[in-house]
């Protein structure tokens, strides 16, 4: 059987990674790996660390282009390398315009889809954007959906998909998480004492294309945070969006305690992570990371496409709200024990392998190509 996985973000090959390790495992399997390089240096630096290479490299970004841009580069050297590859089966990831791009490439050469991450939903169609309105045209694309939890299952089957199709097999990042625990870790110079100073540490990301016009006011609860609690410092990896990197130097970058840093690895961030005594995100990947390793999260986010880790209370959601984070971060750091010991809702680290078991069970070279008609 030969499949495709195509990816191109970096949260895409965190949680591709441990699907692309498990294929190569195989001996019955030819695995073609596609990299659209949607991201360019920080996805290098996560197949460094998983030591995948790529059979083929898209090359796609551009600094300033349109997202119509992309995704026609995007469709068009996917449909190039589909038609001279001819895979049974091409395995998509999560939300990104890459996953979109790639998916209606593979429909329309007739080749079917498997849609790993299947199933998130916050039932608004511009939050996020523009991840949302991709997970429903893929969902309406695929043929095999790969669904971390069974309320993402239930969403697939609400909106007509077959349940025979559809497979609970947890998140794929749990799977990542474990393979870099296992990693010995060569800790950046800079950060390795910030983890070592008795500090409270809040760990701050945000990058999402919706918040953009609302981070001052997440800066500003994060601001008063440091100024009005005691013993608490904030490590913020910045995106490299121009616009997130003006405003966090403008609003948090004279603070001696709020420390601006340049994207972390993988390795280096799971490590910050695990010591954090609190978490602040407007990501995804993070929602599902932080209850593996106990940590609560602020998400800073209206809408999020993981109900579960609220329902579990690790995810706590404010918004943008300068009092509603101030709040959530204040009772967090308030207490005792931050780890949580409540059970993680997004898998036990084998959702690769669940994968490639059900691939091989249920979609054979015949039964795919009888999909494919």
């Amino acid at each position: 059987m030969k499949t495709m996985t195509i990816f191109g973000t970096r949260p895409e090959g965190i949680k591709m990674a441990p699907l692309v390790l498990e294929l190569e495992r195989d001996e019955e399997i030819e695995n073609i790996i596609v990299n659209t390089a949607q991201h360019r240096e920080m996805l290098d630096q996560v197949l460094q660390l998983f030591e995948i290479v790529p059979n083929y490299d898209l090359q796609s970004m551009e600094v300033g282009q349109t997202l119509e841009v992309l995704t026609n580069k995007i469709i068009y050297g996917i449909s190039e390398l589909l038609e001279n590859e001819r895979p049974n089966l091409v395995y998509v990831h999560g939300d990104t315009t890459t996953t979109f791009a790639a998916a209606y490439a593979a429909f329309l050469k007739k080749i079917p889809v498997a849609h790993v991450e299947a199933g998130l939903r916050t039932n608004t169609l511009h939050s996020p954007f523009p991840e949302e309105g991709n997970r429903r045209l893929v969902s309406r694309i695929a043929t095999v959906h790969f669904a971390p939890t069974i309320a993402n299952r239930d969403a697939l089957v609400n909106e007509n998909i077959n349940a025979t199709s559809i497979h609970v097999v947890g998140n794929t990042v749990i799977d990542a998480l474990h393979y870099i625990q296992k990693q010995n870790v060569v800790m950046d110079r800079f950060i390795q004492p910030l983890l070592h100073n008795r500090m409270k540490t809040i760990l701050l990301t945000t990058h999402r294309r919706e918040n953009l016009n609302e981070l001052e006011s997440v800066f500003d609860a994060i601001e008063h945070i440091v100024t009005y609690e005691e013993n608490v410092q904030v490590i913020f990896p910045v995106h490299k969006n121009p616009h997130v990197q003006a405003i966090a130097k403008r609003k948090l970058g004279s603070d001696i305690n709020i420390h601006l840093v340049d994207p972390l690895d993988y390795q280096t961030f799971v490590q910050v992570m695990m010591n954090a005594d609190v978490i602040v995100t407007d990501s995804g990947g993070i929602q599902e990371e932080a209850p593996a390793i106990g940590k609560s999260v602020v998400v800073v986010r209206e809408t999020t496409e993981r109900p579960e880790g609220i329902l579990s209370g690790h995810l706590h959601l404010t918004g943008t709200s300068k009092e509603r984070i101030v709040e959530s971060i204040r009772h967090i750091l308030s207490q005792t024990e931050h780890r949580t010991t409540l059970p993680n809702p997004f898998g036990n680290g084998d959702s690769a392998k669940k994968i490639v078991e059900i691939t091989k069970r249920k979609y054979s070279v015949a039964k795919v190509k009888e999909f494919a008609h």
